[in-house]
């Protein structure tokens, strides 16, 4: 993973982050705003995974479905943000549209996947802080504006 900053105007951010084959995107990603100490932002990205686990959240059992995705995949539209959890601590959470080879797309929340040949992420700051509280109805921790 490589990343440089591309911009920044008062205290505000703006980074490109460059993974290459083989690498884990969540992984990468939440190594890279840990470092670099982002809390609040929005990411986008285009590329493409060697394989991939995309998760559904059920609502009716209230728990997340794995969608193992097998084959060579283009990374047609990835979107997210980071944003503290309850723990205080930076979160991803990133929804993407997979392209196969035929044309057909599957989608879901990340769970993991491994990039081949690359995956091209903008990084870039909120200028608020945005916190996650745990929902009591789904269980999710989602953003709360007055949290």
């Amino acid at each position: 993973m490589r990343h440089k900053l591309l911009h920044e105007t008062s205290g505000l951010r703006t980074y490109a982050v460059v993974l290459d084959t083989g690498e884990e995107a969540m992984d990468c990603l939440e190594r890279f705003v840990a470092a670099e100490k982002v809390h609040a932002a929005q990411l986008t990205a285009i590329g493409a995974f060697s394989d991939a686990v995309l998760m559904y959240f059920d609502w009716t059992k209230k728990e997340y479905q794995r969608i193992p995705v097998t084959e060579q995949v283009e990374v047609a539209s990835l979107i997210g943000d980071v944003a503290d959890g309850p723990s205080g601590k930076a979160a991803l959470h990133i929804h993407l549209v997979l392209g196969k080879p035929d044309g057909t797309a599957v989608a879901g929340h990340l769970g993991e996947a491994h990039v081949r040949p690359t995956l091209e992420v903008i990084v870039t700051e909120s200028p608020a802080h945005l916190r996650k509280k745990k929902d009591p109805e789904s269980g999710l921790a989602l953003i709360r504006l007055d949290a």
